[in-house]
């Protein structure tokens, strides 16, 4: 089933507004609250252009899926001319808007907010999820924080922009890419925009869109498909830029195109198992990709990781780390029974680490909303 998506415009033009005392007005009567949810994935880095443009022959794709672990952004008025970010994880920050940092760990917050020229605004983020674990949390705040602005500018009648989903997620990867110093997705943002269960094609034409959105699981299955679903953060945060950056650097030299065209056909195999609500079939192609990547990789998992992927091999459930792995989140897909079964060996494991736990899951359906 392909999504009816409103047409975007040719060009993403800039929204550039300032702070003024009516957009404060705005705020003071009424702070701005939005969400986005994180994700988990499968087949992930082939939606970054350096992939999906030289493997256009075989038709790259990645698959996520939309959780409820949701990302909320508030916006509040602050002192003129300055954007203040409060983040659970994170130092408190602020720094004059004509002055923000990108290269912060919060950087591509203070960018997004300089985008839209938006001195005079304290932003509160409180993630859902575990910081740094590879559920594409920074994303979905970026996401979030671009529908709250377009949404203040919207109520101040600064703006004339009648945005849309498909907008705010390609302005937030933009704005990503723009500040992150290294090759970027926008698989992250679309989930955190769309919601849902979803493989996305990835396009090589320049002058259409550069995705393709297919509805892998209907929402009338998305209960189904919860209750054979475990997800598990491993306790330990992830650097992303370090394995992607691996592979990126292989790719570039010539290194395993061979493999990243087996991945792209496991991750397609691997949906078309999921449409045909074919678990055992899909979780044996989401452990060959996982395999795949180790043999690229054997740090994408970390001692923790390991035991859980050797905990669900051994009960027939499949195991794929999230993101680029490397730490952060490991998930699980299999039938009722072993799904049961492997529930209380991944709770045993996790237990031996600090801050180590089985985290809800819940599929989304929403994607980005304002409250």
């Amino acid at each position: 089933m392909v999504s009816g998506d409103p047409p975007a415009a040719e060009h993403l033009k800039p929204i550039i507004n300032i702070m003024d005392n009516e957009l404060r007005k705005t705020l003071e009567s009424s702070p701005i609250e939005t969400s986005a949810p994180c994700r988990i994935d499968m087949g992930g880095t082939l939606d970054i252009p350096t992939f999906y443009y030289p493997l256009r022959q075989v038709n790259p794709c990645t698959f996520n899926i939309a959780l409820g672990l949701r990302t909320r952004v508030r916006l509040q008025p602050y002192t003129n001319g300055v954007i203040k970010i409060s983040s659970k994880g994170f130092k408190e920050a602020e720094f004059p808007a004509d002055a923000a940092p990108f290269d912060h760990p919060l950087g591509l917050m203070f960018a997004t907010a300089t985008y839209f020229n938006a001195g005079g605004v304290h932003i509160e983020i409180e993630s859902g999820s575990p910081p740094r674990s590879a559920l594409g949390g920074s994303s979905a705040a970026a996401v979030a924080l671009v529908a709250a602005l377009l949404t203040l500018f919207e109520r101040g009648g600064a703006s004339d922009n009648n945005f849309n989903r498909r907008l705010i997620a390609l302005l937030a990867y933009k704005l990503e890419e723009t500040v992150a110093g290294v090759p970027c997705g926008s698989q992250d943002q679309l989930a955190a925009a769309y919601g849902g269960v979803h493989l996305w094609h990835w396009k090589d034409r320049p002058d259409q869109s550069h995705f393709k959105r297919i509805v892998a699981v209907k929402k009338e299955y998305h209960k189904e498909l919860e209750r054979r679903l475990l997800l598990a953060y491993c306790g330990k945060p992830h650097v992303s830029k370090d394995i992607n950056g691996r592979w990126i650097q292989q790719f570039l030299a010539g290194k395993n195109r061979i493999v990243w065209k087996e991945i792209i056909d496991q991750t397609r195999r691997f949906a078309a198992a999921l449409m045909d609500r074919n678990y055992s079939q899909a979780a044996a192609h989401m452990n060959r990709e996982t395999a795949l990547r180790r043999a690229m990789t054997p740090d994408v998992l970390d001692d923790v990781g390991v035991q859980l992927v050797e905990n669900a091999l051994q009960n027939g459930c499949g195991a794929r780390f999230t993101g680029a792995g490397g730490g952060g989140c490991i998930w699980a897909l299999g039938d009722i029974e072993n799904v049961d079964r492997l529930k209380p060996l991944w709770e045993e494991v996790l237990s031996t680490r600090d801050q180590g736990c089985l985290l809800d899951v819940e599929v989304d359906t929403r994607g980005v909303v304002v409250h």
